[in-house]
């Protein structure tokens, strides 16, 4: 399997470490609101991955971490705790906050039909091993403590430019007033950020730098450690990590463990509504909700996702959304003729293969290209009901769009259906056109062919 990996912007084999698994690590949601569909664009993205790993041979231990504690509302080290914010929105504890938008991602993990990550862990309950991360690092030197907070050195650290290509010197010209004149570069960060005095958090804990909180870089990097060692496989994450958030988890992990963080670096890029980044600032986040309250299935989102390549920048739109659930139908309606022999044949053909382009850089687009090209030549001429199944499982397996999972119509409408044959054999028109109507008012179109009548259906049906 091959992936494009950030760390030498080419596209490299995946050698695992352990040929017994591949230690997958992703960052995942901070836990203060809704996930929005740019969020969801990629964890997808993760998913996919995930699946062709497994059907392609290998054995991967999926690690997506949950922030509930230490973002702030910029992503270096300015602003409020999103945790705290949301807690302030809402009028409720922060953990209350964390525990509602846990519960909640979780359960869209399961109305997206993911595979569910081996592991889930939360920040904080991971805070000791961030102290103790922490506490080598200052062992080593690479910390200072100031009045807020205990941060990292990068000027310690000479290759922390490199992944994300930064000019620090231009940075440093840029230097705001705002940031913290203690800092010693406007790249350090924070390890360890103190509670400030006049008031309480909701979420503080001792330490030996004083009552505090981590940052939010330390805990994927403690999370890493806890769960695969020093080096992993892949580690994933959108676009907008590589600047700050992994090139500072590379800096502290490598400088602790004297060892590279990860083999490949993959990341998804950006998702655009009206050529612009989903923002909750903007006012242009999209909800899973919005998408069920427009009469669209959250299957049809799912593949609206496949549709573009995780290293392309994608663009939704209501209209595209449309296209994608048209296309979905087609395949659950390809899919519905293993409920009707009469038109399938008996020969094994044309037999469908995506894991090879899937193996290549997750090329979904083409993926679904070999799809279409397959649903095609079937419908020029029948095939066996064993070459039906065995293409809907594949496209099952690497993509996840549940074709095997069509259901069948039931017995009062398969009876209208014969009812409607009767009536045309007698050559009573009338009575046939008044059956169809019933059937189209169920969502069933027919198909009047050769080999007898196919039922459609006419809008997705509830799996």
């Amino acid at each position: 399997m091959q992936l494009y990996n950030t760390l030498n912007r080419k596209i490299e084999l995946l050698k695992p470490l352990d040929q017994s698994t591949v230690s997958i690590y992703t960052c995942g949601p901070t836990v203060y609101d809704y996930p929005h569909i740019g969020n969801w664009f990629t964890f997808i993205r993760y998913d996919l991955l995930v699946r062709t790993l497994l059907n392609s041979g290998f054995n991967p231990t999926w690690v997506m971490n949950i922030t509930d504690v230490g973002h702030l509302t910029s992503d270096a080290d300015e602003g409020e705790d999103k945790l705290e914010k949301g807690a302030s929105r809402e009028g409720k504890s922060a953990w209350e906050i964390a525990n509602f938008y846990n519960d909640y991602f979780i359960n869209g993990l399961n109305r997206l039909n993911f595979i569910k990550p081996q592991y889930l862990p939360r920040a904080t309950d991971h805070i000791q091993q961030q102290i103790e991360l922490i506490k080598v690092l200052e062992t080593k030197g690479y910390t200072y403590k100031i009045n807020d907070g205990l941060y990292y050195d990068t000027s310690k650290f000479p290759k922390y430019s490199d992944f994300a290509g930064l000019d620090l010197d231009e940075q440093q010209s840029g230097l705001r007033i705002n940031i913290n004149p203690q800092k010693k570069n406007k790249s350090d960060f924070a390890l360890w950020k103190f509670s400030p005095t006049d008031k309480r958090r909701d979420m503080e804990w001792d330490s030996p730098w004083g009552l505090g909180f981590p940052g939010w870089h330390i805990e994927c990097s403690a999370m890493c450690l806890k769960f695969f060692g020093p080096t992993i496989d892949i580690h994933c994450g959108g676009i907008d990590h590589v600047p700050i958030h992994h090139t500072n988890e590379i800096a502290q992990s490598e400088a602790a463990n004297g060892q590279p963080l990860a083999q490949i670096w993959m990341h998804t890029n950006h998702i655009l509504i009206n050529d612009q980044k989903i923002s909750k600032s903007l006012n242009n986040s999209i909800l899973l909700e919005d998408i069920l309250e427009q009469n669209f299935s959250l299957e049809a989102f799912r593949l609206y996702v496949i549709e573009s390549h995780y290293r392309s920048q994608s663009k939704f739109n209501w209209t595209g959304l449309s296209s994608a659930q048209n296309r979905l139908l087609r395949y659950y309606n390809f899919s519905s003729l293993r409920h009707q022999p009469h038109f399938l044949g008996t020969t094994n053909y044309y037999p469908i293969d995506i894991s090879t382009v899937m193996e290549n850089d997750l090329n979904t687009p083409l993926a679904l290209k070999k799809i279409e090209d397959f649903i095609n030549q079937a419908e020029v001429r029948s095939i066996s009901l064993s070459s039906l199944e065995n293409a809907t499982n594949q496209i099952d397996n690497f993509l996840g769009l549940k074709l095997s999972y069509v259901p069948d119509i039931n017995q009062q409408i398969k009876k209208l259906i014969q009812d409607r044959e009767k009536a045309r054999k007698k050559g009573d028109w009338i009575a046939a056109d008044n059956i169809r109507n019933q059937l189209v008012s169920n969502n069933i179109n027919i198909l009047d062919s050769a080999l007898g009548p196919i039922w459609q259906y006419s809008q997705l049906p509830k799996n």
